[in-house]
């Protein structure tokens, strides 16, 4: 950019040393004498805008003699409403990406510019307007109004965010929150269309539509007590009971005070448990939750939904006034309370609804609470214990703590949670990771408890109808030890579930080899492998009789008769006791209590023509 006599030449403000970025290219290719500014009236402070900046300012476009060609202002044939560009972010003439920088609060310029720099440019990014003389060397006149650093909220920058004043803490409301917040809404040029700052703030649930979208996106990048202006283009100001459709306006700008929000929570997202927070508590959420296994106290009421509320229990009445305490992860209280209660903070109090699968249906149901009952709770957070931290421990605390966890784990699986038992030896495993023994009996100490509760969790697996996992699970012990018979039992479970019969025996057979003295429990288990198979051969037969009846170039069509289906067994339903026992190290699972999958998952091509007796046959 040349230097005129009386004209100040634009410097724009120092860049770091990194690859260019595509407008820093366009601004390298503007030649001496192609942009030249003149200070009108001079600015205030010593800042400048730059990329991240949104700038507020009116342009007046005229020819060298005066003519004007366009204008933001209205007296000049424009709409009043000043121009908002966000710098590295919105699309403008290389002429104005190379000025604006240079322009202090107030100011006023004016830009004198060759066609190459405005909308003349080769490949410029912006459309000039019908009938512009874009071929011409023309006057940008600039007042800049304001610039501030911006939050960008849509991609397409129809919703930015200037911050007043900074809010508190971290979380911001969304959907489905309830929100109070103190609301004015104007237009670009300054008119008033809604004012709601005085008394009560308004009030409106969060994703309900209940204000316009674009200040919805916004008002959910706030926190609490943060002032803000969010200014917001037409494509995002949809109808809505806080501002009617306006016809004509381009923008709205939003002055908003977030006052409060209460968190509201759709546990599992389909709208059936939802968390409530009546009373703040403590802390930062969810840091200070206590999302980990914890010995909780609550007090909590709890209340049917129905019409009269009725309460069917208050620890403060019917528990002489003292607080309930249990330890989560233990399936203590009914899942969808303890879900809730993770995700409250200490002296935090909430109002959970809760469906009947997530309450009493599958807990112990108090006596008068009916069958399929929805409910209410109001529970208040008094505090909670994190378990106690494995560092520093000495090799035996570690191992004795170890046992606890591993002990509450075979309470839950004899209870039949088998997704709860899983958790505690999944945790005691990982922690496991960070444990080095000392000398080789501790070494052999903590490869056997390591062993146990792989094969803990190999177990839930098993009772969760996850073979596959169960078997990788033995793997893990067999790798360390391939002698280990009660790993090739529960294994040999797995496969004989899948209907692996083959490796089924062949694992049991390994059992007997090295340890006669499992030969009694090995035996049974190959005893239910051969029912097993013989089951299945009936049924294929069953199924695909008379299919090698037919003469070549016949079709026969295979299938049940009526009232002839296999019943499909859901192995979940076996609760039988299968994991190790405190003292059970060399115990097994009797055959019979196996999980049993459906038929038709051992109907792969080979086993199918092998349980037919025609291994070698093909079907034309």
């Amino acid at each position: 950019m040349a230097v005129e006599e009386g004209v100040e030449q634009v410097v724009a403000p120092p860049q770091k040393a990194k690859e260019p970025s595509e407008d820093e290219k366009r601004r390298k290719k503007i030649a001496a004498g192609g942009l030249m500014k003149a200070v009108m009236r001079p600015g205030g402070g010593d800042s400048t805008p730059s990329d991240g900046y949104q700038v507020v300012y009116h342009s007046t476009v005229r020819t060298l003699d005066g003519v004007i060609v366009e204008s933001s202002r209205s007296e000049y044939g424009g709409k009043g409403t000043p121009i908002r560009h966000v710098l590295g972010k919105s699309k403008i003439i290389v002429g104005l990406l190379e000025g604006i920088p240079t322009m202090l609060k107030g100011e006023v310029a004016m830009f004198k510019m060759k066609p190459q720099v405005h909308y003349g440019e080769d490949d410029c990014p912006v459309s000039a307007p019908s009938g512009f003389p874009k071929d011409d060397e023309l006057h940008f006149e600039i007042e800049m109004i304001d610039f501030f650093k911006a939050k960008v909220i849509s991609d397409d920058l129809g919703v930015v965010k200037k911050v007043i004043t900074e809010g508190q803490g971290w979380e911001s409301p969304r959907e489905p929150y309830e929100v109070k917040a103190w609301i004015s809404a104007k237009t670009g040029d300054g008119n008033v269309l809604v004012s709601h700052t005085q008394g009560e703030p308004f009030f409106f649930n969060f994703g309900k539509s209940e204000v316009p979208k674009g200040l919805e996106m916004g008002i959910g990048t706030m926190t609490r007590k943060e002032k803000a202006i969010i200014y917001v283009t037409k494509q995002y100001l949809t109808p809505s009971p806080f501002l009617p459709v306006v016809e004509g306006v381009e923008e709205v700008h939003f002055e908003v005070e977030l006052a409060h929000f209460i968190q509201v929570r759709d546990m599992l997202g389909d709208g059936r448990l939802i968390k409530r927070r009546i009373h703040d508590g403590k802390g930062e959420f969810p840091m200070d939750c206590p999302l980990h296994d914890s010995l909780l106290r609550v007090h909590y009421k709890g209340m049917l939904l129905n019409e009269e509320k009725t309460i069917f229990y208050d620890t403060r009445v019917d528990n002489d006034g003292q607080p309930l305490e249990f330890c989560s992860g233990e399936g203590l209280v009914p899942e969808g309370f303890e879900m809730c209660v993770r995700l409250m903070l200490p002296e935090e109090r909430a109002l959970v609804t809760c469906p009947p699968d997530y309450a009493y249906d599958k807990f112990p149901r108090p006596a008068n609470v009916p069958e399929g009952a929805h409910i209410q709770w109001e529970i208040e957070l008094l505090g909670f214990e994190m378990p106690k931290d494995w560092t520093g421990l000495n090799f035996q605390s570690i191992m004795d703590e170890a046992e606890k966890i591993r002990n509450t784990g075979n309470r839950l699986f004899k209870e039949g949670k088998f997704e709860l038992a899983k958790a505690k030896y999944d945790k005691v495993l990982r922690e496991f990771n960070h444990v080095n023994p000392q000398d080789d009996e501790e070494g052999k100490i903590f490869a056997n408890t390591r062993n146990l509760l792989h094969l803990n969790v190999a177990a839930c697996f098993l009772k969760m109808g996850e073979c596959r996992k169960s078997i990788e699970t033995c793997n893990k012990v067999l790798e360390a030890n391939p002698g280990h018979v009660k790993a090739l039992y529960r294994r040999g479970m797995a496969y004989m579930t899948l209907g692996d019969f083959e490796e089924a025996k062949s694992d049991f057979n390994k059992m007997i080899k090295l340890d006669k003295s499992t030969e009694p429990d090995a035996t049974a288990a190959l005893q239910k492998v051969k029912q097993k198979e013989q089951e299945v051969e009936k049924k294929v037969r069953k199924q695909f009789k008379g299919l090698f009846d037919k003469k070549p170039g016949e079709i026969a069509e295979a299938g049940t008769e009526d009232g002839d289906q296999p019943a499909v067994e859901n192995p979940k339903n076996d609760d039988k006791e299968d994991s190790d026992g405190d003292n059970s190290d060399e115990s097994h699972e009797t055959a019979e209590d196996v999980p049993r999958s459906s038929w038709l998952s051992f109907l792969w091509p080979k086993r199918l023509l092998a349980a037919l007796g025609r291994p070698g046959c093909t079907i034309l």
